[in-house]
């Protein structure tokens, strides 16, 4: 009689446990908002202001810059695509901004909370008249991100000799991320896993390899993981670095499948010609330099000899803004629902 009063006891523990994830799962519900980004953007009050395209697209020359940054980008795209395209005009890049925002239905109500950003590329080919889908991700930005890294990471170091990292750092929006790629909301919009492409860290060191893929040009190796490899490692993104054909440094491309073969080159070209673009911009130090990387590479900030584009970039605004999109993150998201939140992140599992 014992051991059943104990097996039905961890029989209706575990009931209750699935019950809770459950009701927890069915509590997040995303949705999506496209905007197209065109010379005639403006950033609407549900964007991240930290993002690229949005500190492009303010000030005097706000339209001067979204011009010359998109004709740099369907430049580049030419280029790379050059494969019957003999006047390299035969593509026209179309990018959409992608604004997910994440409803929780608790005791106060149903909450519309911005969560990520992420640029979606489209590609016209106006030889055929056909709009070719690319690849979502990109300029990957998120507000529980800037909370992890502009508030947390800082308030865990400070008045520390040793740098260090929280307990289960980025474990949270590791497990979001997850959650909306794997939701029948991105199913709907999207056909293929996100690519994230970022800059390589400035700390770290870069061999170059033997191997060349045609679109993203000779694979680098690094020489240790930075935090932000870690960070979406969470995510269950792998990184590997790629220097695309004439460009003078590496990028990370970060990916949850087969980078070679989940993907057409026209879309592994359409990250690469956006990216590499607002790299240009944001680090000309390293992606605008007037010298190509080495076998060795160790990318610096300090570099002096680069070039500059015609797009007015605020760097030091985006630094601001990030500290205060974190506050956000903290006031309206990690506080408000931390209990809810921990719960659901101690029982989420795909």
């Amino acid at each position: 009689m014992k051991a059943n009063i104990q097996e039905d006891r961890g029989i209706n523990e575990k009931q209750n446990i699935e019950n809770t994830q459950n009701t927890i799962k069915n509590n997040f519900a995303f949705t999506l908002k496209s905007t197209c980004l065109d010379e005639n953007y403006h950033p609407s009050s549900e964007t991240r202001l930290t993002t690229n395209f949005a500190n492009l697209a303010r000030g005097g020359n706000r339209q001067q810059n979204l011009r010359n940054a998109l004709n740099m980008i369907n430049n580049r795209f030419n280029a790379l695509a050059h494969l019957d395209n003999p006047k390299a005009d035969r593509y026209l890049v179309e990018l959409e901004i992608i604004t997910v925002t994440m409803s929780i239905d608790d005791k106060n109500g149903i909450n519309n909370l911005p969560l990520i950003e992420v640029l979606k590329t489209n590609i016209f080919d106006r030889k055929t008249s056909q709009r070719i889908e690319g690849i979502a991700g990109n300029n990957f930005s998120s507000y529980v991100r800037d909370y992890d890294f502009s508030i947390l990471l800082t308030e865990h170091n400070k008045n520390k000799s040793n740098f260090s990292i929280p307990e289960n750092f980025g474990d949270l929006h590791g497990k979001l991320y997850k959650c909306f790629v794997s939701s029948a909301t991105y199913k709907e919009h999207f056909k293929m896993s996100p690519i994230i492409c970022l800059s390589v860290s400035s700390n770290k060191t870069y061999t170059r390899t033997a191997y060349q893929h045609p679109v993203l040009g000779f694979e680098y190796l690094q020489d240790q993981y930075s935090i932000t490899d870690e960070y979406f490692s969470r995510m269950g993104l792998k990184v590997r670095f790629f220097m695309p054909p004439n460009s003078v440094a590496p990028m990370a491309f970060y990916h949850s499948g087969d980078l070679l073969a989940d993907y057409t080159d026209l879309g592994l070209i359409s990250s690469i010609s956006t990216m590499e673009t607002f790299q240009k911009i944001y680090r000309p130090e390293i992606y605008n330099a007037n010298s190509v990387a080495g076998k060795i590479y160790q990318p610096t900030l300090k570099h002096e000899d680069y070039s500059v584009t015609r797009v007015v970039y605020d760097r030091e605004e985006r630094s601001r803004l990030a500290v205060e999109q974190g506050k956000y993150a903290e006031e309206h998201f990690i506080k408000p629902y931390k209990s809810l939140l921990e719960q659901w992140s101690a029982n989420f599992a795909l």
